[in-house]
């Protein structure tokens, strides 16, 4: 069955602490679908989401779920379970790439620079105070929950009486707390589109943020970061991050669209930090940001996105509608 003649579900919301930044996405995905003449439906998601998909009679998922429910492989195991096709990453991919830990580690393995850190459980953060970061590190380290999004729980820790609340804070979103090197420099996003023969890097984004921290509010009010694309890199570092975005999400075993977040220091290194399988698309989001540059409007990306679900099990394989 051609997509164009498909039910298509737009996941969005959820129960993570991104459900807004989702819903604002969801909610664009859903309009740009409709305008360019696809049947599609918005599913806001809760524990019903399987019967939802069934009285919507959806046949293909676009999701434009965020965080952890959305972008950890537990909605990419149900939709491959009731054989539903989805866009974007599958279940191991998208696991992988929301623990940050993993990442690193795999990243690591494979010759990514990654900054230096280590993990901290809650209720292990140490005993006595704190004088000095863990692990041999120096201060500034970055704290930071190690499954969540939209820079939510995360502290740039500068001196030792600002190590415990940090630590607190990254606890309130997960047991582990990611703590590595703070890397002074430019912030760089580069997003990547599947495709054959391989992916394709878009052009990157400087993030400007005006507070000096790419935080949450940079991240989701208009005015608060200036946004620089493409990016005013020397040539080599510009194809460098490009490069390193590539092989980041082919080695995390990406499908549709992902973005790969850098530190480049004033040398011109670059630094993975992480990556995302569900970028964000709402008016300030990075990737439609990155792709109309590169001569992809809005609609064109969303439908592109969609193609990802080509090839997967279910409705499309079977040239008929789903019998879950």
């Amino acid at each position: 069955m051609p997509l164009t003649r498909a039910r298509i579900g737009v996941l969005m919301g959820g129960r993570s602490a991104e459900r807004e930044i989702s819903l604002r996405t969801g909610q664009a995905v859903h309009r740009a679908l409709l305008r360019r003449g696809y049947q599609a439906v918005a599913i806001d998601v809760d524990a019903s989401v399987h019967q939802q998909l069934r009285t919507n009679k959806v046949q293909v998922v676009f999701l434009a779920l965020h965080g952890p429910g959305g972008e950890d492989g537990t909605i990419q195991g149900l939709l491959e379970i009731i054989g539903m096709p989805y866009t974007g990453s599958g279940v191991r991919a998208s696991a992988i790439a929301m623990h940050k830990v993993t990442t690193k580690a795999l990243l690591d393995c494979h010759g990514i620079p990654v900054p230096p850190g280590t993990v901290v459980q809650a209720g292990r953060p140490g005993k006595g105070p704190a004088t000095v970061p863990p692990a041999g590190l120096r201060w500034p380290v970055v704290v930071k929950p190690a499954a969540q999004g939209s820079t939510i729980g995360v502290t740039i820790v500068r001196r030792p009486s600002e190590w415990r609340a940090a630590l607190r804070l990254a606890h309130e979103y997960d047991q582990e707390a990611v703590v590595e090197s703070y890397i002074a420099g430019r912030e760089i996003a580069v997003s990547v589109l599947g495709g054959t023969p391989r992916p394709r890097a878009l052009p990157a984004v400087e993030i400007v943020a005006l507070g000096g921290f790419y935080d949450y509010t940079a991240k989701y009010v208009k005015g608060r970061t200036r946004y620089l694309c493409p990016a005013p890199l020397p040539a080599d570092v510009g194809k460098r991050v490009q490069d390193l975005a590539i092989r980041t999400y082919q080695i995390i075993g990406c499908e549709g669209a992902a973005r790969v977040d850098f530190r480049v220091t004033q040398r011109g290194r670059p630094y993975v930090l992480e990556i995302n399988t569900v970028p964000g698309m709402t008016e300030t989001s990075l990737l439609p940001m990155a792709a109309a540059k590169a001569g992809i409007d809005y609609d064109a990306l969303t439908e592109r996105i969609l193609q990802s679900a080509l090839g997967r099990g279910g409705t499309m394989a079977r040239g008929g509608t789903t019998t879950h």
